[in-house]
């Protein structure tokens, strides 16, 4: 895969590169990256890349050419993102869609916005992390560039931790133990103890399903649960409602 980020604040990314799946990706050629400085490819001498708006206004705006100029400028831009609040909602489906291209140009916004020529004829997609106000684009890159390397075959090393990642399947992950077996008097539930690796899945299935409802219930909406998610659900429910929901009562249980 190749990435592009077109960026005023190119050396941003110099560290984010250095570290974790992001260097590991790099050093086995899974993915490669390239910065390209927006002043770069302004049209006169001070390297401006931004101006008034017309109608007045506070702030400035990204001018159109320096932006469409360092997009022809590369050598295969396949699909182009402006990163704005305007665009959809990043999630795990958005990085499983994007992990299937092999060239990604990002476009990192600043200021008041971009010109609106370029949201119009220029990007192939309008994407947001989030309903909330950051400086710029380049974090919302980043972020985008994690979820969706760490997709890329043999980055992780490790297709199960994929799998089992939270919104793979739509649903919230299991809670996680390692040692020691008891902490501060809080034990690590039996059955995870028990090598029955039926019953385990059945219990990081069930909690799997018990997180999402009590932590982010609109994702159950759009879940395509089997028959056997939805009588776990069911269970689930049956005893918050009848007061057995106690971590301590279920770890007995299980």
């Amino acid at each position: 895969m190749q990435i592009d980020i077109i960026t005023i604040f190119p050396e941003l990314f110099n560290p984010f590169f250095q570290f974790g799946i992001i260097k590991k990706a790099r050093e086995k050629q899974a993915v490669e990256f390239k910065t390209h400085d927006l002043r770069n490819y302004a049209v006169d001498k001070h390297r401006m890349v931004d101006d008034y708006p017309y109608g007045g206004g506070p702030g400035m705006v990204l001018k159109p050419e320096p932006i469409w100029k360092a997009v022809e400028k590369l050598p295969q831009p396949g699909h182009v993102v402006f990163l704005t609040p305007h665009g959809q909602t990043f999630n795990q489906e958005k990085a499983w869609e994007l992990a299937q291209r092999k060239n990604i140009a990002l476009i990192c916004g600043r200021y008041e916005g971009v010109d609106e020529r370029v949201r119009e004829e220029l990007v192939d997609e309008e994407i947001s992390i989030g309903d909330f106000v950051l400086n710029g684009g380049e974090v919302p890159a980043m972020v985008i560039i994690e979820a969706v390397v760490r997709l890329l075959p043999e980055v992780l090393g490790d297709e199960d931790s994929v799998v089992g990642d939270s919104f793979y399947q739509g649903l919230l992950d299991h809670p996680h133990y390692t040692r020691p077996e008891e902490f501060k008097g809080h034990k690590v539930p039996k059955v995870l103890l028990s090598g029955d690796h039926k019953k385990i899945a059945r219990w990081r299935k069930k909690e799997s399903l018990r997180q999402t409802l009590l932590k982010r219930p609109d994702l159950l909406q759009k879940a395509n649960l089997g028959p056997e998610e939805r009588d776990l659900l069911a269970e689930i429910k049956a005893e918050i409602e009848n007061g057995l929901d106690r971590k301590e009562d279920r770890n007995e249980k299980c």
